[in-house]
């Protein structure tokens, strides 16, 4: 036991080789009932010379890419479109090239449109967004300054594979560009980046406070100032028919005095994604975490109308100035822990007297543990030993500690 604590406590300490970071922050959009979508951007440069984008941190995917001028079917953004023209290191692959053929869903481009020969992609998410383009080859530029100001001794710039595209529909905010997926496929930016160790710390959803992720290299100098808890480890699982994904092996899930298990051939096939705002849990997991509240929490149902949360209870008065009492959610992982805090899983409007776990049911046998539940947390994936470390952070202090 010594030695497993010891051996996790140098995974959140030691650099393993030089790396690269960048600056990740909150992006909220609307959500009724007091509650909204939440996705969390890093800020890069990508060209020459570098222009900013904000792309969407998702463990749940592998492609780089960003919205690109000229840009036919896209979402509103706030940044300028990417414009490949004005960089003078983008190149786009030809379709015959082996990285094009390696990608699923891609074809030659043709005409004035595409460009003779050039690789067109097309990429598709859970939930029905999707990213059409040219698979293109530029210059990333990461560190402080890359696209959030700061020292440009900092900076690190390596040429990388990405998606320029130019037909984009699906769920997205106006203030993200594209999405930079960190899943363990070939086109991840870990993957690209050939770093075994990537880690991010998510700042809260209602503060507009930066912090850092780091690939490769995590400096020491992270932890003496923002680590506010016990380092944490589990096991990280690998599933053949989601190669790409981060599995977890999720035993249980506590709510007060409550224990309740998950059956034995589920107990592999919990999730970790960055992408996905809140956990979602199969329907009887739910139905029962739903009843182990409702009986502890001593509050009758309550709700909004147009709220996508389903588990909420109406506030009395009294919350005005004392609020309700609520028991500890715990996700007993394999070998670890993770004791959630109140802000991690319960909202409350005042205004509509209504307070909701922030928990949802999702058809199908997978857990998806979101990123509300992993704010203001250290969260490190070693991929050399397949672990994914967790501890309680001051997320905006890491930024300060460098």
């Amino acid at each position: 036991m010594a030695h497993r604590a010891r051996a996790r406590r140098r995974l959140l300490s030691e650099p393993e080789r030089p790396g690269v970071r960048a600056r990740v922050r909150a992006g909220l959009g609307g959500g009724g009932g007091g509650i909204v979508t939440n996705e969390y951007l890093v800020l890069l440069a990508v060209g020459t010379p570098p222009r900013p984008v904000a792309l969407t941190l998702d463990t749940g995917s592998d492609l780089v890419w960003t919205q690109c001028a000229p840009c036919r079917d896209c979402f509103g953004q706030g940044l300028p479109l990417l414009d490949p023209a004005a960089s003078s290191t983008y190149a786009v692959l030809p379709c015959g090239a082996p990285r094009c053929r390696a990608l699923p869903f891609t074809s030659c481009g043709g005409g004035r449109s595409w460009g003779n020969r050039s690789c067109v992609y097309a990429y598709h998410y859970g939930d029905k967004s999707l990213t059409v383009g040219q698979l293109a080859t530029d210059r990333f530029t990461f560190g402080d300054g890359g696209g959030g100001g700061g020292n440009a001794g900092s900076l690190s710039s390596r040429r990388l594979t990405f998606g320029c595209g130019h037909f984009n529909k699906g769920v997205f905010q106006s203030n993200e560009t594209g999405i930079a997926g960190f899943g363990r496929g070939r086109w991840s930016l870990p993957s690209q980046l050939n770093v075994t160790s990537s880690s991010y710390c998510f700042t809260s959803m209602f503060e507009s406070k930066s912090s850092l992720v780091t690939l490769g290299g995590v400096p020491a100098a992270l932890y003496s100032h923002a680590h506010a808890g016990e380092v944490r480890s589990t096991p990280l699982l690998r599933n053949p028919s989601q190669p790409s994904l981060y599995f977890l092996s999720l035993r249980a899930i506590s709510v007060g005095s409550t224990r309740i298990p998950v059956p034995a051939p589920r107990r592999g096939s919990a999730i970790i994604d960055s992408g996905a705002s809140i956990t979602t849990l199969p329907e009887d997991l739910f139905e029962a975490v739903r009843a182990a509240f409702a009986a502890q929490v001593g509050l009758p149902p309550g709700g909004v109308e147009g709220s996508a949360l389903d588990l909420c209870f109406a506030l009395p008065v009294t919350a005005f100035w004392r609020r309700p009492a609520v028991p500890p959610l715990t996700l007993h992982l394999e070998g670890a822990d993770w004791e959630l805090p109140r802000g991690n899983y319960v909202v409350e409007d005042l205004g509509a007297r209504v307070m909701c776990v922030v928990l949802d049911a999702a058809p199908g046998e997978q857990t998806v543990i979101g990123n509300f539940q992993q704010q203001n947390t250290h969260v490190v994936y070693d991929l050399e030993n397949d672990r994914l470390s967790f501890a309680p952070a001051r997320c905006d202090r890491l930024v300060a500690s460098l």
